[in-house]
């Protein structure tokens, strides 16, 4: 499911609108911010927070400047991502760096957020970049809370303290910071209890333990998915404890995303990480310039190639370019890069990166569960057939149905999304976005570090 799904189709929808017109009128601006304001409220961001950015693309996009510019809707797209950026913060805020390791981050949150996950995501994501993480266990409440932590510590190989669930949080993360800087831990990653709602002694807990150790970053993990109440709850956190940061879970199952667009008008503090699956590397640090770009459609190429410089094979890449701009790709070469994407993560969206594709990509479903039909239905194809396409008649098409256990339905479809994702991928491979990345920064052939699905 693409992030924001839902809020970003409504959108496009509305802009394509507008990019069709060669020339806008008050009132062709004034129709298309009630939409976006439609489109917002129906992605849950609150009412106030859509209020305040329909005013500003308002008060910038009602001018001479742009109704009268040779583009004006593209001007109009231009300011809506700009508010979008600044709406979600304008920068990326990263994880505080303490000048005398070691580095304390308290987590906290209600029950069922993905706090605990969410600690030990962050602990590998401190790992790959050398650090030396120490988590900490400190939820003494929640059943098996603490053995969770471990098990993912162990999987990660970091390691994970614990005085059980008997002593009291305090003496723990204390003696958890003491274990630290014997050992050469340069953070500290403190997995606090919660609650099922907010209450006075869960925040009363979470002071004692704020006031003992006087943690270099408090971040508040949120469900994505519960909406305004995510909000609400991050406000409530963020009065009593003053929080530092957000990290938004389940972002890849919310199609409407208004928790992540509110949180940080309502709050004031940034968000920090997004989870995007429930995989350990499932965790991104939040760019909101890029996502801003994906919610309007434009994709995201940064967030593209850093993915796929840590999964993709640079030859095999290289080789997959030059068949790609020369229209020699053959089914062969299609299940071959479904394998490396699914490296990458989840493949809508990482289709949904790709500039300009969003639009291409809007009839077309990709279920990563098919994928095995998908490898019979090739795998039953002559070599031929897997080469030259073109030639798959009506009999041949029968006949491979047959060896696969597929349908002639199905043969069809993925016949129609070759030919699909072929196109789209030579178009991309073709223009300046596909050779250029940001700032004109040559990427040495975009396709020559990342392979993509046909």
């Amino acid at each position: 499911m693409a992030v924001f799904s839902s809020l970003a189709d409504r959108l496009q929808e509305t802009f394509r609108k507008l990019t069709g017109k060669g020339k806008l009128t008050e009132a062709d601006i004034n129709e298309a911010m009630r939409e976006v304001r439609v489109a917002l409220l129906e992605a849950d961001v609150s009412y106030k927070v859509a209020k305040d950015f329909i005013a500003k693309v308002s008060a910038r996009a009602v001018g001479s400047k742009v109704l009268n510019t040779l583009t004006p809707g593209q001007q109009v797209i231009k300011i809506v991502h700009e508010e979008l950026v600044a709406l979600m913060g304008s920068e990326q805020a990263k994880l505080a760096v303490s000048s005398k390791p070691p580095t304390v981050v308290m987590m906290v949150g209600l029950q069922g957020t993905g706090k605990t996950t969410s600690a030990a995501k962050i602990a590998n994501n401190l790992q790959k970049q050398g650090r030396r993480p120490l988590l900490v266990a400190a939820d003494i409440y929640r059943p098996a809370a603490i053995k969770q932590l471990e098990v993912l510590g162990e999987q990660l190989k970091i390691p994970v303290f614990s005085l059980g669930d008997k002593e009291k949080a305090v003496k723990i993360v204390r003696a958890g910071i003491e274990h630290a800087q014997k050992h050469g831990n340069d953070y500290v990653i403190i997995d606090t209890a919660g609650r099922l709602h907010i209450d006075e002694n869960l925040m009363t807990e979470l002071k004692d333990i704020q006031a003992a150790v006087n943690p270099h970053e408090i971040l508040l993990v949120v469900d994505a998915m519960a909406g305004q109440d995510a909000v609400n709850v991050a406000a409530a956190f963020n009065q009593e404890l003053k929080i530092d940061g957000l990290v938004l879970t389940k972002l890849d199952g919310d199609t409407r995303g208004g928790a992540a667009l509110s949180a940080k008008a309502v709050t004031g503090c940034p968000i920090k990480f997004v989870g995007m699956g429930e995989k350990m590397d499932a965790l991104e640090p939040f760019y909101p310039e890029r996502m801003a770009s994906r919610i309007l459609g434009m994709g995201d190429v940064l967030t593209l190639i850093e993915k796929a410089q840590k999964t993709i094979d640079i030859d095999k890449a290289k080789e997959m370019q030059a068949k790609i701009r020369t229209a020699q790709f053959t089914f062969d070469d299609f299940l071959d890069q479904i394998e490396q994407m699914q490296k990458m993560g989840n493949m809508q969206d990482i289709l949904g990166m790709i500039p300009g594709a969003a639009k291409q990509l809007k009839d077309i479903s990709i279920d990563e569960k098919d994928l095995v039909r998908t490898k019979a239905i090739v795998q039953s194809m002559t070599q031929e057939e897997r080469e030259r396409p073109e030639i798959i008649n009506s009999s041949r098409k029968q006949r491979i149905a047959k060896g696969s256990g597929a349908q002639v339905q199905h043969i069809n479809r993925l016949l129609k999304q070759f030919e699909q994702f072929k196109k789209m991928m030579k178009q991309f491979a073709n223009t300046e976005a596909g050779k250029k990345g940001k700032k004109g920064k040559n990427l040495k052939g975009f396709f020559g570090n990342m392979p993509f699905l046909p």
